[in-house]
């Protein structure tokens, strides 16, 4: 194993984010130009729910990742900004919505995801389903990513969701198993590998990301890797968690920009096919460069 550096105990004990990780406000007229349109449209993005460090720069260069059925997650992990609790009904009409801001946007590649909606008998597949047919009828040339949630082995839903037309897969793994009771309490490792196979069986690009800093080891992090490969995956993003608030769960370390190519040069080496691997790497981040990605 190399010899990689770490951050020191007096950092991690201050809790202190190191210099990589200090990122520009969202400013500037693109910036601007999102902001009016995803208002404008009564719209929610995982950018501002999930408290993303790259808002500024993705916004700013025109994107964003639209958040579908509602803001309200029925969830409780212990990672993520989003809110908790019982949602309210879906809107119907969202997405029509989401495709006419789409193609005022002018996007060339989309990116949608959406909160855990449990409590629907189809997951809400249907609402996914239209959102990407609309999309791509209104901006035939706009490829699409879909990061979806957690189906809880629903696999007809699963089914209904992809099959609509979109060019990338995604469904985040997002730690270790060792850390699922403490990180994803309703989430199933197997269960999510197991929605990684049907997706990659079923003919789609597939892709997951991990957050490191929450207590994984290096091994765990290979361990997952093989997991993912043996399992179909072609797409993985690593990223630096960090902490939303003090409720959450806490920032066990700040990794070293130097693991994060090490991650990425050993997913590449474990049969990965591409693998965007940084602190400020989220699951959306670079996503335009995903779709080309053979299956």
């Amino acid at each position: 194993m190399i010899d990689l550096p770490v951050v020191s105990q007096e950092e991690k004990k201050k809790n202190k984010k190191p210099d990589w990780l200090r990122v520009k406000l969202p400013v500037g007229k693109e910036y601007a130009n999102v902001r009016k349109i995803v208002d404008e449209n009564k719209l929610h993005t995982i950018c501002e729910s999930g408290n993303c460090p790259n808002m500024g720069e993705c916004w700013g260069a025109g994107t964003a990742t639209f958040m579908i059925l509602g803001n309200v997650c029925t969830r409780s992990c212990s990672f993520c900004a989003v809110a908790t609790g019982r949602p309210p009904e879906y809107d119907e009409q969202e997405p029509q919505r989401v495709a006419e801001a789409i193609k005022k946007m002018g996007v060339k590649h989309a990116v949608l995801t959406s909160v855990n909606r449990d409590e629907l008998k189809d997951r809400g597949a249907e609402i996914w389903y239209q959102t990407v047919v609309k999309t791509k009828e209104l901006s035939p040339e706009t490829t699409i990513e879909t990061l979806i949630p957690d189906v809880k082995g629903k696999w007809d839903a699963l089914y209904r969701m992809i099959e609509a037309g979109q060019e990338v897969v995604s469904h985040n793994v997002e730690t270790v198993p060792s850390l699922y009771r403490r990180v994803r309490p309703q989430a199933k490792y197997q269960r999510s590998l197991d929605q990684i196979k049907l997706t990659k069986e079923y003919g789609k690009r597939t892709k997951t990301g991990i957050m490191v800093g929450l207590g994984e080891t290096h091994d765990e992090m290979f361990a997952a890797m093989d997991d993912l490969v043996a399992h179909g995956c072609d797409i993985l993003t690593v990223g630096q968690y960090l902490q939303p608030t003090k409720r959450h769960h806490d920032v066990i370390e700040y990794v070293h920009p130097d693991v994060f190519d090490m991650y990425r040069e050993e997913g590449l080496k474990r049969g990965l096919k591409y693998v965007e691997s940084g602190p400020l790497v989220r699951s959306s981040y670079h996503a335009e460069r995903h779709v080309n990605v053979p299956i």
